[in-house]
């Protein structure tokens, strides 16, 4: 725990000269790695030795001149810290000072253990003993104390988390490079303020978009290589901004009404329509109805990868207007990044602004969803290719919003059942049936951006099991 006086006393500007010899030496490294490669590792791959020799001497020195590599990226991560840290204590330093000194305005004196008192010395006899005579003297002066305390508190924690950082640049995370406990070869993150933001991904899921969306593009290159599965299951792709609300009222109010004999009437129709969905191809109607007639009005998640391969429609207005109309655009910005990190690895969160659709044709999803709102969300990455070119790639996933509701005025038919939407909503007004929001996302999926993009086609991805009433996991989805 660091002190008042250990912070005002403390010159960190030799910090900065401290990363100035720490450049020096990643210098040196990459020197020693060049002639390495040139003088000794060469032997094993110009092709004039041959033999079990070679092979033997070959893989021992290829871990040598990673070493070389490692130690020189760990030297140049360190020499970023340290400036970094000189930069952030001088600033903080500064702010322990500047409450110091309005302590002092306001009439204190400052011990060199940061507790604040009453300077007696710079007042009068009669209002020395006014002072003293006042109630609220020791408040004021533990106020100001506090003040300072949490000055002194936040270079602290900027102190912790810096140390922490240095441990983090010379440890060794690769237990597969040949070494144990060698140079950490890992790319540096922009900042200490990245890499703390990089450490404290948010355990609930509604918050990682939001986190993903803040950090710079190099960081997110940086975790992508790292963490990249893990980080694509935790929702890194869910970083879309638009945000979806119910188009309309529906049928209004839910469960203001009593039943009449009609309405059980009618939910009975509407069990047999749900029950019979399946004989009619229409599995996903089925199952939506069924969520309907439950009457929780909890949302239902709708299964996009099976939306995608059941309606053409669907997949052409995906290919057409979002990631056809969008990819260019994306391509570039994420090389525009790419180029501003000076070569190194970028990713950047991209959305297509959401749409509306509704089927023109009578299908299985015309039933269950027919009109709703759709957009891609997902991520450009752009790394550094095997010839040294460029490689850009495209993940993403399609989302889908709806309401499950019915319309006044509208009816429809499925096989011989025809059903009135007014029918419908009473279900919802007198509490037998409730309404509810659906939301889905898509598999990710991929897509290579490297060359100038052309058409695209949306990959198709197999949904699984066909969700007919002789799929043993029909029922088991979720929400059904």
């Amino acid at each position: 725990m660091l002190t008042y006086h250990e912070v005002m006393t403390t010159d960190f500007g030799r910090l900065a000269t401290a990363a100035t010899a720490w450049d020096g030496m990643a210098d040196k490294f990459e020197t020693l790695g060049t002639t390495y490669e040139k003088k000794v590792r060469s032997t094993t791959t110009s092709g004039d030795w041959l033999g079990r020799a070679q092979q033997v001497a070959g893989p021992n020195l290829a871990v040598t001149r990673n070493e070389y590599n490692g130690a020189q990226v760990q030297a140049r991560t360190v020499a970023m810290l340290l400036r970094e840290a000189s930069t952030l204590f001088t600033e903080l330093k500064g702010k322990v000072k500047a409450a110091v000194d309005e302590a002092v305005a306001a009439g204190m004196k400052v011990s060199e253990g940061g507790v604040a008192s009453f300077d007696f010395s710079k007042v009068d006899a009669p209002d020395a003993r006014a002072v003293r005579h006042d109630p609220d003297l020791p408040e004021v002066e533990r106020s100001w104390t506090r003040r300072i305390q949490q000055a002194v508190d936040a270079f602290d924690e900027a102190d912790t988390g810096v140390k922490l950082a240095l441990i983090d640049a010379v440890t060794d995370r690769d237990f597969q490079d040949g070494t144990f406990g060698g140079f950490n070869g890992s790319r540096p993150y922009a900042s200490l303020r990245e890499a703390a933001a990089a450490e404290n991904m948010p355990k609930d899921r509604a918050k990682v978009a939001e986190w993903w969306s803040r950090l710079d593009p190099v960081t997110r290159g940086i975790l992508l290589e790292e963490r990249g599965e893990e980080l694509k299951r935790a929702g890194i792709l869910d970083a879309f901004t638009y945000r979806w609300e119910q188009p309309d009222v529906g049928a209004g109010p839910f469960g203001v009404e009593e039943p009449t004999a009609r309405d059980y009437w009618i939910l009975s129709q509407a069990k047999m329509v749900q029950g019979g969905g399946d004989a009619f191809g229409q599995s996903m109607a089925s199952r939506n109805m069924a969520h309907y007639l439950g009457a929780t009005g909890e949302p239902l998640t709708l299964d996009v990868d099976r939306f995608l391969q059941d309606e053409p429609e669907f997949r052409a207005s995906i290919e057409q207007r979002h990631i056809g109309a969008e990819q260019a655009a994306w391509r570039q910005q994420a090389l525009d990044a790419y180029e501003r990190s000076g070569g190194r690895p970028v990713a950047i969160p991209v959305e297509s602004a959401a749409v509306g659709q509704d089927f023109l044709r009578e299908s299985d999803w015309y039933y269950a969803v027919n009109g709703h709102q759709q957009n891609v969300s997902g991520m450009v990455t752009v790394a550094p290719g095997a010839d040294g070119k460029p490689k850009v790639s495209l993940d993403y996933q399609v989302n889908v919003w709806d309401r499950y509701n019915w319309d006044e005025g509208k009816s429809v038919n499925i096989g011989p059942i025809h059903i009135p939407d007014t029918d419908m909503q009473r279900l919802h007004t007198t509490g037998l049936a409730q309404e509810y929001d659906m939301r889905g996302s898509s598999s990710v999926r991929h897509q290579d951006l490297t060359d100038v993009p052309g058409p695209s086609a949306v990959p198709e991805v197999d949904p699984g099991r066909d969700h007919t009433r002789k799929d043993p996991e029909r029922g088991r989805e979720e929400n059904r």
